[in-house]
């Protein structure tokens, strides 16, 4: 048996009958279990992880993302992490019997069905995403949904799949295939968003912006794959 698992991120954090208007979607497709659903209120976001065959997978994740788009109002939501629309990422992950790429092909099918089903702008990334250019999440979601609405007209920046028009109310969505992610919390001992930031800028792959010169350039650092959001 081939077992993909999808860990889809929500912009809903704080209303938990939203939230499980969402995950019923998930548990009405028999097949697929539902691991974990994990609700931030600060971030104003909710972690869901479920399990299955990838065919089952994918319809319920398409479902969710149905759901949520019905649910959540992005013009109206604040919170902490970044984010570009109400079902802000969706990630496949090969857990048995399947390879990277043929989870990718499962991401790229879904992102279809979203994009010319739903009418939701879909960015493919990671694995599932061709163009190096546009695989990092983290670039694809700069501006966050605020800049998108200008983002999105860009010739560079047309989406995958789905309208070039950007949806107030859902926003878009990226949708792709990786690696497990690993994430967790670093709690420091002060209140300064400028030390936070520092260390942030000395761990990630990303490095920070510096200058030579009179010219800005990009300075990397040496824990790759790793990245950090400074919250207070």
């Amino acid at each position: 048996m081939q077992l993909i698992e999808c860990v889809p991120n929500f912009s809903e954090g704080n209303d938990l009958s939203v939230i499980r208007q969402i995950t019923d979607e998930i548990e009405k497709i028999e097949g697929v279990r539902l691991l974990n659903v994990d609700p931030g209120k600060a971030t104003n976001r909710t972690v869901v992880t479920f399990v299955g065959e990838p065919a089952l997978v994918i319809e319920a994740a398409y479902q969710a993302i149905k759901k949520a788009g019905e649910l959540i109002d992005m013009s109206k939501h604040k919170g902490e992490h970044p984010r570009m629309g109400a079902t802000d990422v969706c990630p496949l992950i090969p857990i048995a019997n399947i390879s990277m790429e043929e989870t990718a092909a499962y991401a790229q099918q879904l992102a279809k069905r979203v994009g010319n089903e739903l009418n939701i702008p879909v960015y493919l990334y990671e694995a599932a995403q061709p163009d190096t250019q546009r695989n990092n999440l983290s670039v694809i979601r700069a501006g966050e949904y605020e800049g998108f609405f200008k983002k999105i007209k860009l010739p560079e920046w047309k989406p995958d799949f789905g309208p070039q028009e950007f949806d107030a109310k859902r926003g878009g969505t990226v949708i792709g295939a990786r690696d497990f992610l690993v994430a967790y919390n670093v709690n420091l001992n002060t209140t300064s968003t400028r030390r936070a930031n520092a260390i942030a800028f000395d761990v990630r792959e990303a490095g920070r912006n510096i200058e030579i010169n009179g010219q800005k350039i990009n300075q990397p650092e040496f824990l790759k794959f790793v990245k950090l959001l400074v919250g207070i």
